[in-house]
């Protein structure tokens, strides 16, 4: 959304100086989305440069998300409460982590802006935690570890389609504009089911095919479909809706 203009305000004088228009820096991302930014690269470079392969290894099963440890069958421990969310910090390799952070930068941002560091924490968690959700109901005797950002990141794609993919910038800084549009409204803005028609042929493509150029593994979609499904049904749960646009 362009910045709103006032037809009736008057022009300035000709001896006072126009003020500088307001200009947004090209890295202006919020600060709760460097810190999940500054996480993942920090587990990330831990994982590829500290760490020997038996630390790796116990990193990657404590904090990975393995579905068959949910089925009951290996016994309780603590971390089973915390692999749901720390699997989100946790990546494969660096195109994985690469095309996460440039996504969470593009969509996170202005998503946080909007909600505020807070709710983008609680929805970055919730959304994480509804693509393991599908994942495990998916899979549930899988035993191969799942990690990633890239469900929380589906649920912020999922966000923006609700908000129509609306910005306002007026404030200097990037923020999803307007209320959440109604779902019915949604399905018929061709550029918004374009966007997604196409995301979900690239999901499901890599994801059943198997093809992901640069990255090792198998796409998880089924992760991607649970994040992105709680996005866009669950936004006005996080949504300040005393923001007007």
């Amino acid at each position: 959304m362009s910045e709103p203009v006032n037809p009736t305000e008057p022009e300035p004088q000709q001896d006072e100086e126009a003020p500088e228009p307001r200009r947004e820096p090209v890295f202006n991302l919020p600060p709760i989305v460097l810190a999940v930014i500054g996480i993942c690269a920090i587990v990330f470079l831990l994982q590829q440069y500290v760490l020997n392969d038996t630390q790796q290894m116990t990193l990657l099963y404590d904090g990975a998300f393995i579905p068959v440890l949910y089925t009951g069958q290996y016994g309780f421990d603590w971390f089973l409460f915390t692999r749901p969310f720390t699997y989100a910090f946790m990546h494969g390799g660096f195109a994985h982590i690469a095309i996460n952070m440039i996504w969470l930068a593009a969509f996170g941002s202005p998503l946080a802006n909007r909600l505020g560091a807070t709710r983008f924490a609680v929805f970055y968690a919730a959304t994480g935690l509804a693509s393991v959700a599908l994942f495990w109901a998916m899979h549930p005797y899988g035993e191969m570890p799942l990690v990633g950002a890239s469900g929380a990141i589906s649920g912020m794609m999922g966000a923006a389609a609700r908000y129509g993919f609306r910005i306002d910038r007026s404030s200097g800084r990037a923020a999803f504009a307007g209320q959440p549009l109604p779902i019915a409204i949604v399905l018929r803005l061709r550029g918004v089911m374009t966007f997604l028609g196409v995301w979900m042929a690239i999901n499901l493509a890599t994801g059943l095919l198997g093809f992901a150029p640069g990255i090792d593994g198998q796409i998880a979609w089924e992760a991607h479909i649970g994040g992105f499904v709680a996005g866009f049904f669950g936004l006005r749960f996080f949504d300040r809706r005393e923001q007007v646009a």
